[in-house]
């Protein structure tokens, strides 16, 4: 929560119960506790922000399922729930861990990026492909499979790429520019770097335009 207008009641409390906050939290990369909000008679508001710079995307929902990459929900509407799905091997050798958030029901959902955010829209039997560090969520609708993104290992090594999503059509797919799994690769190898180069306070000083 990053502001809420006056009259607006906030609760906190394991959503589900206790197993499926543990779920949730332990799977899912999600809070333990889920923060409620409620307006007055009269209305009010509540801003969320998302932990890294990206956009963030409000989207509502008529029933159907989507899948939500850890770390990018931020809030939806009490008509819709939010549960950790086992999404198969194909997510546990890419950025999920083997689970991914699930959200079902009517109402609005938000979710953040990191970086700008794109929404592909494939027809029935189109196909796309997106490295894993840039996938954000997609149409339970949406057929999904991973793969190497080159032929074999040493394709792999020669091209610094790994595994990739493809996805099959019909549903919406939602990507984001910025890779976190590289930013976190930059700081470690920033803090590598040691007194020499200044690690991660000097790299950061750098791109700031401080010493």
């Amino acid at each position: 929560m990053m502001a809420m207008s006056s009259g607006v009641s906030l609760q906190s409390k394991a959503e589900g119960g206790v197993l499926k906050s543990l779920k949730r939290a332990a799977l899912g990369g999600e809070s333990f506790f889920i923060s409620t909000y409620t307006a007055p008679p009269e209305g009010g508001f509540v801003d969320v922000a998302a932990r890294l710079p990206g956009d963030v995307t409000s989207i509502e929902l008529g029933g159907s399922g989507l899948f939500i990459s850890k770390g990018s929900w931020l809030a939806n509407e009490a008509t819709v729930t939010v549960d950790t799905q086992w999404g198969g091997f194909k997510n546990l050798f890419g950025s999920e861990g083997g689970f991914i958030l699930r959200t079902s029901g009517s109402g609005h959902v938000v979710f953040a990026c990191y970086g700008a955010l794109e929404v592909w829209t494939l027809e029935a039997g189109q196909h796309f492909t997106v490295d894993t560090g840039h996938m954000v969520a997609y149409d339970e609708s949406v057929n999904m499979q991973i793969r190497q993104a080159a032929g074999g290992l040493v394709q792999t090594f020669k091209s610094g790429e790994g595994l990739v999503f493809d996805f099959t059509g019909p549903g919406r797919v939602w990507t984001q520019t910025r890779n976190p799994n590289e930013l976190l690769g930059w700081i470690s190898a920033a803090v590598g770097g040691g007194a020499s180069s200044g690690g991660a306070s000097g790299a950061l000083g750098g791109l700031l335009g401080r010493n």
